[in-house]
């Protein structure tokens, strides 16, 4: 009796403190003078703060209009790649390289701003782009530097036994390959049962991966003693918003167009 007495006294009192608080609430927002304010300024500063806590609407800006040409170190426009790219393909070139499906003319890698040389002086040292090509008939990289004041090629070189990062037109080609391969029959078996489809070539695929260095592994299969020399890449493969597929134990040559196993 005397527990249940306490409760029913526990909840007055409670009732009351309530009661009480909310009382001098009312109290201090009724009343006049300048520190309360009058019924009109309690309406503009309920609005402001009802405007506050809205969250205002995002703008989306357009990007700014790239120019023509860059300053310092400002990467390259689209305009200074398609020119350094445009001059920096020779006929002779063209004609006697050859990309990584065969045809005629190297295969693009990739084209960057070049490091200030040396010898520049100057508060704005001049813009060049570094263009890099594979030439698969020699299994070399060329690189070529072009002043882009100029549209001319200032610096050539060409070396072997280097392999600079693949393009996504190398690792496309190298699934297509794989896919074509006999030793690519478990990509094929993995990607059917994820997705109920066949696969067909590499559109179906997202691709990345890098080039394969036999100096990595303990054995190197004999199809593949002569990668670093010839354009070996490890083809990495994932369904389009599905899964990925281990390939990393199979080794495209695409020198020789072959594909090779590890282990």
């Amino acid at each position: 009796m005397r527990e249940t007495v306490r409760r029913h006294l526990g909840k007055v009192v409670a009732g009351a403190a309530v009661l009480a608080a909310a009382t001098a609430v009312l109290v201090g927002v009724n009343l006049p003078g300048s520190e309360a304010g009058g019924s009109g300024d309690r309406q503009a500063n309920a609005a402001a703060a009802e405007q506050d806590a809205i969250a205002k609407d995002g703008v989306v800006e357009a990007a700014p209009q790239e120019g023509e040409k860059g300053i310092g170190s400002d990467p390259l426009t689209d305009d200074e790649i398609e020119r350094a790219e445009k001059a920096s393909v020779s006929g002779q070139m063209r004609s006697s390289a050859r990309d990584v499906e065969g045809d005629r003319g190297p295969q693009l890698l990739s084209t960057n701003l070049s490091e200030p040389e040396p010898s520049d002086s100057g508060a704005t040292p001049p813009r060049r782009a570094e263009v890099v090509y594979y030439d698969y008939k020699k299994d070399a990289v060329i690189t070529k530097t072009v002043d882009l004041r100029t549209g001319t090629v200032a610096h050539t070189t060409t070396t072997q036994n280097v392999q600079p990062p693949p393009s996504q037109e190398e690792l496309a080609e190298g699934a297509r390959l794989l896919i074509a391969d006999p030793l690519g029959k478990g990509l094929k078996k993995d990607f059917q049962h994820a997705t109920g489809k066949a696969l067909a070539g590499p559109g179906q695929l997202q691709l990345s991966g890098m080039v394969f260095r036999k100096e990595t592994v303990k054995r190197v299969p004999s199809d593949l003693t002569e990668c670093g020399k010839h354009r070996c890449l490890q083809v990495v493969t994932k369904v389009k918003n599905g899964p990925w597929i281990d390939t990393r134990a199979l080794v495209v040559d695409l020198s020789t167009r072959t594909v090779g196993r590890l282990g």
